[in-house]
């Protein structure tokens, strides 16, 4: 019997393999007779993505934990041919201006906070801000994110006076304050989100970032940040900054105390949303960094990163951008994010502080940026906030 069950597998792994849906096989190692084997559990799900068919939850879990590693990179770029020639990839300049670490969601995982009274603790003043972007511009910066803690002080008309101080001078698109950021605007303001979000649109703000999103599963967010809104407040500010005519990103930070399964679930609920509004441009997955944080512990590992990498590019069929973390994993791994389904590496990051304030201190220059893309055998284009292509390197 057990001989039987064998010759029937092994016959359709060569089916399978006829029609492309096995790498390869060869059929006098039993190595690579067992590799196959063990992916013929999910033949069905490899197939539904190389037709371009969308996968459920339970097949992306099953090819998180049980897809071959380079298998699962190959499937992701197949994904990527949806929206992108795998040819080119993507970046934009910009600073991130962190205009205050006071902050009293004191989330466990931050290494930047720090409450009023703490000694360090600062508020950037509106002119501080405005030269902070005029040296941004002046180094060819196109992008200003503007990313702070929930500070009780700060009421609306402190980001009205920055945004319109900002447009007033620069030509240059906000991309800034995510949805904690929002919704505590709305708490000390006293004013609805949508009316909050309507006004700091007509002050000058052009988009929000996914920030404050790390695990949208409550069970997680209580246990990381308690403080923190919780995941259906989260996923309301978007869907009213969608609503009124914003685009945003979505974030994921992995590797802290969430499961697997924990992690495909944050995937549904973005691409529920999605499905819904249309109003994420790009996905950006990035890891926890323990340093000098509460909550410490092991760092998730970078084919793990990769993994969830890939996963992502496949189970988001209605997000056209995802984004590779050489912030939190490198430069290096980085470079290999752009096999794992990545179109994209984000910024160059002329100023961050909250992921440096952890331990990540990577940086990167413009022509450091190109070169590292073009090392991967692709072309840099740098692009602009909305994606749009501003510039190609020769």
């Amino acid at each position: 019997m057990g001989e039987k069950i064998f010759t029937a597998r092994f016959a359709r792994a060569a089916e399978y393999a006829e029609k492309g849906l096995v790498l390869k096989i060869k059929y006098r190692s039993w190595w690579a007779i067992i590799v196959v084997m063990k992916d013929i559990r999910m033949l069905d799900v490899i197939s539904k993505i190389k037709k371009g068919e969308r996968i459920n939850e339970k097949e992306a879990l099953n090819l998180l934990l049980e897809c071959d590693f380079l298998a699962l990179g190959q499937l992701a770029q197949e994904r990527l041919l949806k929206f992108h020639s795998p040819d080119q990839v993507s970046f934009c300049i910009d600073r991130n201006i962190n205009y205050t670490n006071i902050c009293e969601s004191k989330c466990r995982f931050c290494a930047f906070y720090r409450l009023k009274d703490d000694s360090d603790a600062y508020v950037l003043s509106v002119d501080d801000i405005v030269l902070k972007v005029e040296e941004a511009v002046s180094l060819g910066a196109t992008q200003i994110m503007l990313q702070g803690g929930l500070n009780p002080d700060l009421k609306i008309e402190y980001y009205e006076t920055v945004l319109k101080k900002i447009k007033d001078r620069f030509n240059v698109f906000i991309h800034s304050l995510s949805p904690p950021e929002i919704w505590h605007i709305s708490e000390v303001s006293q004013l609805p989100i949508k009316e909050v979000l309507i006004r700091l649109k007509e002050a000058g703000l052009d988009s929000l970032p996914g920030g404050g999103a790390e695990m949208l599963v409550d069970r997680v967010r209580h246990e990381i940040s308690p403080n923190k809104i919780n995941t259906e407040k989260w996923l309301a500010v978007m869907e009213i900054a969608h609503g009124i005519g914003f685009e945003s990103t979505a974030t994921m930070m992995m590797g802290s105390i969430e499961t697997t399964a924990e992690r495909i679930e944050h995937l549904k609920k973005v691409r529920d949303l999605q499905d819904k509004t249309g109003g994420f441009r790009s996905f950006i997955p990035w890891t926890f960094t323990s340093g000098n944080t509460e909550l410490g512990g092991k760092e998730l590992s970078s084919i793990e990163y990769l993994r969830m990498l890939a996963v992502s590019r496949i189970y988001l069929d209605n997000v056209r951008n995802i984004q590779g973390s050489w912030v939190t994993q490198g430069k290096e791994i980085g470079q290999i994010s752009l096999f794992f389904g990545a179109n994209d590496l984000g910024s160059i990051m002329l100023e961050e502080n909250v992921v440096k304030a952890a331990g990540a201190k990577n940086r990167i220059t413009e022509s450091e940026m190109s070169e590292l893309i073009k090392r991967a055998g692709k072309e840099p284009v740098q692009r602009n906030t909305e994606y749009e292509s501003i510039k190609t390197y020769p």
